[in-house]
């Protein structure tokens, strides 16, 4: 019976020393949905990290903590290095074009499926739109990110 608890203790301290910790990852979609076709869509990837922390401020009662006071530049945050694919408008001139949005598809999903090939897990998707609002606005944009997990080595 001892042997029984021993290797209960043992199997519990190896499998919480062996957590598994992530890497994420988050690509980003930006569709214009811009009448005649005018604007810009991509789809936008980076390698390089930032730190939240450099870039945060701690605050009490609203005013900011002296000694917590976020000095950074947002120049700073700026990514230069980053990978842009263009991605078709979902309008052109004569309207909404299906065409597009299916090549576009077609190319989202070729990079799913090629951050899968790297051992990518695709583990959110979250979406929103900014359209039309109304006479004089005539711009929009459909923004999607896609949020993929790994296991860190």
């Amino acid at each position: 019976m001892k042997k029984i608890y021993v290797l209960v203790a043992v199997l519990c301290c190896i499998y919480t020393s062996e957590a598994q910790s992530y890497e994420y990852q988050v690509i980003t979609s930006v569709e214009s949905i811009i009448p005649s076709g005018t604007g810009r869509s991509r789809l936008i990837s980076t390698d390089e990290n930032r730190n939240y922390k450099d870039f945060t401020s701690v605050r009490t009662d609203g005013k900011t903590v002296k000694d917590k006071r976020n000095k950074s530049d947002r120049g700073d945050i700026r990514v230069k290095n980053f990978e842009e694919t263009k991605l078709l408008n979902f309008y052109n001139i004569a309207g909404i074009r299906f065409q597009n949005i299916a090549a576009n598809d077609a190319v989202i999903a070729s990079k799913i499926n090629t951050m899968t090939e790297e051992g990518w897990e695709l583990a959110f998707v979250t979406s929103a739109v900014e359209s039309d609002a109304g006479k004089n606005d005539g711009r929009g944009i459909f923004i999607t990110r896609y949020i993929f997990k790994k296991l860190k080595e």
